[in-house]
């Protein structure tokens, strides 16, 4: 049961095969096998884990109705509030706070019936694309417990790839779904920017934030999407429109798909194995009926800077609120309210959420403001209506998710400008609002995982969902299981 997905899990729970409580204790035996050497967890709850798959199995014992995910174990990134339980989001800043509420898709999945296991570790207030800001030390890869598993989910993805749960919920920024997915052999969906509800989910940028599921195939994605979207009245981003059934594509034909491929996405610092694992996926569709079609995104060279122009911005403004008086860490020693400030920030907050918040600042700053914030957003128009251009000549743009395989822990720590190069190919469709999806397509040399990007237009999940179904039908990358956390 360990290596069987969300719809197995599922279909087995139906059929009487086995039953949740028997589902989280075993998830649980394996968190606690694992946790140890992978720091993939932050908080595990048995005891509620186990009270909630109890409820379950009393609900499918009385044959009351029940939804597919009814009973079935996940696991939460440490960003959104789960009442009664510690909610992180990785900083000491926030290490004894306890929610008092529960966050939009928090209250959607426990509607659902799915049964939480923990909390996963992630990137101090999900800014890093190496889980190595968490104040609760780096998750390691489970392929190679040498090297980074991506960032800022890195936590969820590697609890998925390891086995330790079926399903985890992860947010994305600027790809912190999709190179973490990429990097640990799973599969990870960003949604349209709006689809999921950003309540109770701790504020990065939030233009840009979007809460999204990992797991490991598309089909498990599309059950864990009928269940987080929805629309919210207390997020004012939350897009009003009639529910869908994300798994109603997944029988797609791929004959006449026109698949779009910039020309950027294979330029300079592509590593050669990650090349050709993306070619090798992308002949494969070929090989199906569908058709390439050769694109240029003028401005996406320039997502890059745009990003870390608008998401420091952003974060400054949605940290400030961190000031050690009402919730928090909070200085022991100080003179004054104002050293009271600047010591529990300087105490609360690691070196490179201090570093977002000094460039946030800085380019909010009179005199700075019009020369680079407003400067970035009208860019960031012009890369979303690239997008707008290319999807009347394609259906699906499809390119690699990172540049390069897994890399080792500490090897970019002390140089913010190549570790944020990790995120060139995931930045584009945030800061267009676009879904896009990682799914795993192969392996390089050393026998790391090559995750595979597929980007689609606006509302266009379940055609993704769709495509990547079809792949993974065909393929068992998505099946393989980590070296290093074996069944």
């Amino acid at each position: 049961m360990l290596n069987a997905t969300v719809a197995e899990l599922s279909s087995a729970l139906a059929a009487r095969q086995v039953s949740s409580v028997e589902l989280a204790q075993l998830f649980l035996e394996r968190i606690d096998r694992l946790n140890g050497s992978l720091n993939a967890f932050i908080t595990v709850d048995a005891e509620r884990a186990l009270e909630q798959a109890r409820r379950a199995d009393a609900q499918r014992a009385g044959n009351a109705v029940v939804g597919p995910l009814t009973g079935v174990p996940i696991a939460h990134k440490d960003i959104y509030c789960t009442k009664g339980m510690r909610t992180t989001c990785g900083s000491r800043m926030l290490e004894n706070f306890v929610s008092p509420y529960d966050a939009h898709v928090i209250e959607r999945l426990e509607s659902a019936g799915t049964v939480t296991l923990g909390k996963t570790n992630m990137d101090e207030f999900a800014m890093g694309s190496s889980n190595e800001t968490s104040y609760y030390g780096p998750v390691r890869n489970c392929w190679n417990r040498g090297c980074v598993p991506g960032g800022s989910s890195g936590g969820s993805a590697v609890a998925v790839a390891a086995r330790m749960a079926p399903a985890a919920t992860g947010t994305d920024t600027g790809g912190s779904i999709r190179q973490p997915a990429a990097l640990t052999g799973t599969c990870g969906l960003k949604p349209t920017y709006g689809l999921v509800s950003r309540y109770g989910m701790i504020a990065f940028a939030s233009s840009l934030d979007q809460g999204g599921p990992m797991a490991r195939s598309a089909q498990d994605l599309a059950l864990l999407l009928n269940a987080m979207a929805g629309f919210d009245r207390r997020d004012s981003t939350s897009v009003e429109r009639a529910p869908e059934d994300y798994a109603r594509m997944l029988d797609l034909s791929l004959d006449g798909l026109r698949i779009g491929v910039p020309e950027q996405f294979f330029g300079e610092g592509l590593d050669a194995d990650v090349r050709a694992r993306v070619e090798e996926a992308l002949h494969w569709f070929l090989a199906q009926g569908a058709r390439r079609v050769p694109l240029r995104l003028p401005n996406a060279e320039l997502a890059l800077p745009v990003y870390y122009v608008l998401a420091p911005a952003e974060a400054s403004s949605n940290l400030s609120r961190y000031d050690g008086v009402r919730y928090g860490h909070r200085a022991t020693e100080y003179e004054d309210l104002l050293d009271m400030y600047v010591r529990s920030r300087t105490e609360g907050f690691g070196e490179e959420v201090k570093r977002r918040i000094l460039v946030g600042t800085y380019v909010l700053s009179h005199g700075y403001y019009d020369a680079y914030y407003l400067q970035a957003q009208k860019l960031r128009r012009l890369i979303a209506q690239d997008f707008v251009q290319a999807y009347r000549d394609c259906d699906v743009i499809l390119g690699p998710t990172t540049p390069t395989t897994a890399f080792a822990l500490g090897s970019k720590v002390d140089d913010p400008l190549q570790m944020y190069l990790n995120d060139i190919y995931t930045i584009p469709a945030p800061l267009a609002g676009l879904p896009a999806l990682s799914i795993p397509c192969g392996f390089d040399a050393q026998g790391l995982p090559v995750g595979l990007q597929l980007t689609g237009n606006y509302f266009a999940e379940a055609r993704l969902l769709g495509i990547a179904q079809r792949y993974q039908l065909a393929t068992d990358w998505h099946l393989r299981v980590p070296r290093e956390a074996p069944l």
